[in-house]
C-alpha cells in the first residue's frame, strides 16, 4: 500500500474534524478519503476479486486437496451456474471457466472414490446451469454404484 507521501498526492478528509486527527495510514482504514485534486475515492479504486478457479494451482496437488478445491470451485460457481441457466452471458462465461478447471483437476485425482465424488459435484453444477449434455457425459464417468445412484436420484434426467 503506497502512502500519500510516496506518490505526491495530498489527502483531504471529507470530515473536517475527528478522522483528520488520525495519521494518514490510520485514517485510510476508515475509507472516505479522496485526493485534493478531486480523484476517485478509495473504494472505487479496488481491484476486481479473482475467482478461485482463476488462481494458479501449485502442482502436485494431493487427492484430498484436489477434492477440496473442486468442492470450493463448485460452491463458488453455483450462483454463476444459476445465472447461466437464465442465459446471462457473464455468468455463463464464469460457469464455463469454473467447470473446465474443476474437470481438469478431477482428471488428476488418482483415488477412484474421491474422483467419483468430485465428478458428482461437477455434475450437480452442470445441472444447476441446465448443461445437460456435459452432465450426461460426466455422469457416465462415475464408476461407484452408490454415487451413481445418488446422482440419478438427484437428477432423474441424466439417464
Amino acid at each position: 500500500m503506497r502512502l500519500a507521501k510516496e506518490c505526491d498526492v495530498k489527502i483531504v478528509s471529507p470530515i473536517p474534524i475527528g478522522l483528520s486527527m488520525l495519521s494518514e495510514p490510520e485514517a485510510r482504514q476508515y475509507g472516505g478519503w479522496k485526493t485534493a485534486s478531486g480523484g476517485a475515492m478509495k473504494w472505487f479504486a479496488r481491484k476486481t476479486r479473482k475467482d478461485i478457479w482463476d488462481e494458479a494451482i501449485e502442482w502436485p496437488l494431493g487427492d484430498i486437496d484436489a477434492a477440496a478445491r473442486i468442492r470450493a470451485i463448485c460452491d463458488a460457481a453455483a450462483q454463476s451456474a444459476a445465472g447461466s441457466a437464465r442465459n446471462d452471458k457473464h455468468d455463463s462465461a464464469r460457469y464455463e471457466r469454473a467447470a473446465k478447471v474443476a474437470m481438469e483437476i478431477a482428471m488428476k485425482i488418482s483415488d477412484s472414490l474421491m474422483r467419483d465424488d468430485a465428478v458428482h459435484r461437477i455434475v450437480d453444477l452442470c445441472m444447476t446451469a441446465n448443461d445437460l449434455k456435459t452432465a450426461q457425459i460426466l455422469f457416465r464417468a462415475i464408476h461407484a454404484s452408490w454415487i451413481r445412484e445418488t446422482a440419478q436420484r438427484d437428477h432423474p434426467g441424466l439417464v
